[in-house]
């Protein structure tokens, strides 16, 4: 087909924009055929940009050659339409579109490109194959959900950016390619060629130039980061991924926890949602004991107590072992179980225990235990405040067994662990997923605090940094640092929504001997600190303030607010999960020569 050039057309319109007080205008509209309907005197044309579509009209009897122009379209050929904007007839109006009361009645047409007929159509709105659409990028782009999650996310990050400037904090960029110092992920790896078998490291974090940016007096900094981490991906996971990152200087916690619900209320309400705020709070010991999770999803019961609902007389009848921690998981709504059902909880209890070598514990049956124990069932019913069609199942550890502190906290997490997969298994019973339009509902947001300082590595055999080496720790539990390292607890605060963790940080550690005793304590010697962070160190040395931040997901915001179940949803240009760009086949093999030159040989695995 013969091309037209654009020459000096201007749009004057877009595509979304007309209303029924444009009738009457002359207007330049351009974009995509979404769709072509030949009615034979006259075709009809849906014009599509990113803001919408419109109609366009070609009427043979005003235009024969203009309407023959137009029976050759084709979907997703590119066009540029000129045109008097009229009302529809009141039988014609499309109350399902925004431009629906007008259409445009062409006078000329330019036909800038042509398109291969795609693999799929961007007003498709069925499930499409997820590696044929990252592979056609391009076109499912184009898509309307997509188009919205995109601009979602620009207005998401124009907020952040918009309040914590009014805030006073300078946007500073950081390196890209920096030292490695492999803590936690897998960094990935830049070989340089000015100097042979050494490498960069792309950032998982500009933890370590933050720091020294508030050394350095910024006082209050952010920057809305990528970030890249080499390790397995899941739905929420990406190797390369978008952090919005801030550190300030003189802080106490509360002060970071009031700026970030600023800047989060700022970005839900450009999405439409009133946040409230402040958040609520708790330890992380608290989110344990009445959650199993350090990420506590509110929508959900908590878990209730129940040690008091069973007489000694029950203990010894049930065999149940009354010193270990006894909690009731409730999931509302579920109603009764079918035999089947039964089955597949006695299953999912068998699998948790497979995943957790510490929890000995069983999910006891709640029926019988109402067939035997009828008074005992309804006291348990009453502590975890059950309505009549509620699920209920009580984990109780068994007599006989021999418990440690290990084995009592093992029963909270796998008690955590039953209760959302539960939840998830019988959502279609419940509401406690559903989106309503109230924000209080559908957002349980929640500071969680108190981070335990220190883990413990069974495989190495010694403490490790729980969240990094540069969290302070609590002034109260300072003289723990090598008495008992697993009783300190770090400055250190997540915030979490629906339980997803959104964002890690923390006070940091601003004074040279406090430092030297956290590398001590996880067993790193003065040689080894100097060797991986002497930079830093010798920073720290120049007169440090106190100071203290925190890093969220912008990717995960955007997904939460979109209502998507992956990342890939929100991200233009995404990998799959095995790290692969479909659309630009990466990565690949380079050629010997760039190896050679690299002084890199690569030896096949």
């Amino acid at each position: 087909m013969q091309l037209d050039f654009l020459g000096d057309l201007r749009r004057t319109h877009m595509c979304g924009e007309l209303r029924a007080q444009n009738a009457g205008e002359q207007v330049v509209l351009m974009g995509w055929v979404n769709r072509r309907r030949d009615l034979g005197s006259l075709i009809f044309i849906d014009l599509r940009d990113r803001t919408g579509t419109t109609q366009l009209v070609f009427d043979h009897s005003a235009n024969p050659a203009l309407h023959d122009k137009a029976g050759s379209l084709r979907s997703e050929f590119v066009v540029a339409a000129i045109g008097k904007v009229r009302r529809r007839d009141e039988e014609t109006i499309n109350r399902n579109i925004a431009t629906g009361e007008v259409e445009v009645a062409i006078s000329e047409l330019r036909l800038l490109n042509e398109s291969r007929l795609p693999p799929f159509l961007p007003s498709e709105t069925g499930p499409l194959n997820e590696e044929v659409r990252l592979k056609y990028r391009y076109i499912d782009l184009r898509r309307e959900q997509m188009q919205f999650n995109i601009e979602l996310r620009h207005k998401v990050a124009l907020a952040i950016r918009q309040y914590l400037s009014s805030q006073g904090f300078l946007e500073i960029e950081t390196p890209f390619m920096t030292r490695s110092t492999p803590e936690g992920a897998r960094d990935y790896l830049v070989p340089s060629r000015v100097h042979p078998g050494s490498f960069y490291a792309l950032p998982q974090s500009p933890q370590l130039f933050k720091q020294i940016l508030m050394i350095s007096g910024f006082d209050k900094y952010f920057q809305i980061v990528r970030c890249f981490r080499d390790e397995d991906l899941r739905a929420d996971r990406q190797p390369e991924f978008t952090q919005i990152d801030l550190e300030m200087t003189f802080p106490q916690p509360d002060r970071v926890y009031e700026v970030v619900e600023g800047f989060l209320k700022a970005a839900f309400k450009a999405a439409g949602h009133e946040l409230k705020t402040p958040f609520p709070r708790m330890t992380y010991d608290e989110a344990i004991r009445q959650y199993g999770i350090d990420k506590p999803d509110l929508r959900l019961p908590k878990m209730a107590g129940i040690r008091a609902a069973f007489t000694e007389e029950d203990l010894t009848a049930l065999n149940i072992d009354g010193s270990m921690n006894m909690v009731a998981i409730r999931i509302p709504k579920v109603g009764k179980l079918s035999d089947r059902e039964k089955k597949e909880l006695r299953t999912l209890a068998e699998d948790i225990a497979k995943r957790n070598k510490d929890f000995v514990g069983v999910f006891y049956d709640f029926v019988q235990l109402e067939k035997k124990r009828p008074e005992t069932a309804a006291k348990i019913r009453e502590l975890c405040s059950a309505e009549a069609d509620d699920l209920i199942v009580p984990v109780v550890g068994i007599a006989g067994k021999s418990f440690s502190e290990k084995n009592k906290r093992a029963q909270y997490i796998a008690a955590g662990e039953g209760r959302l997969e539960l939840a998830r298994k019988y959502a279609d019973r419940h509401d406690a997923f559903k989106r309503t339009g109230d924000p209080d509902k559908d957002f349980k947001w929640l500071w969680v605090t108190d981070f335990p300082m220190f883990e413990y590595d069974d495989k190495e055999n010694r403490w490790s940094a729980a969240h990094h080496p540069f969290t302070s720790p609590h002034e109260r539990d300072m003289d723990k640092l090598e008495s008992d390292p697993g009783a300190v607890r770090a400055l250190a605060y997540d915030v979490v929504l629906n339980g997803t963790e959104l964002g890690s940080g923390s006070i940091r550690i601003h004074r040279q001997d406090i430092q030297k005793k956290i590398f001590h304590a996880l067993g790193m010697t003065e040689e080894e600190a100097r060797s991986r962070f002497g930079f830093f160190l010798e920073a720290l040395e120049y007169g440090t303030p106190p100071h203290g931040g925190i890093a969220l997901g912008l990717d995960r915001i955007a997904m939460i607010l979109a209502g998507a179940d992956s990342l890939r949803e929100v991200i233009p240009f995404p990998k799959t999960a095995k790290a692969i760009d479909m659309m630009v086949d990466a990565p690949t093999p380079v050629n010997e020569a760039q190896l050679k030159e690299l002084g890199i040989q690569v030896r096949k695995q």
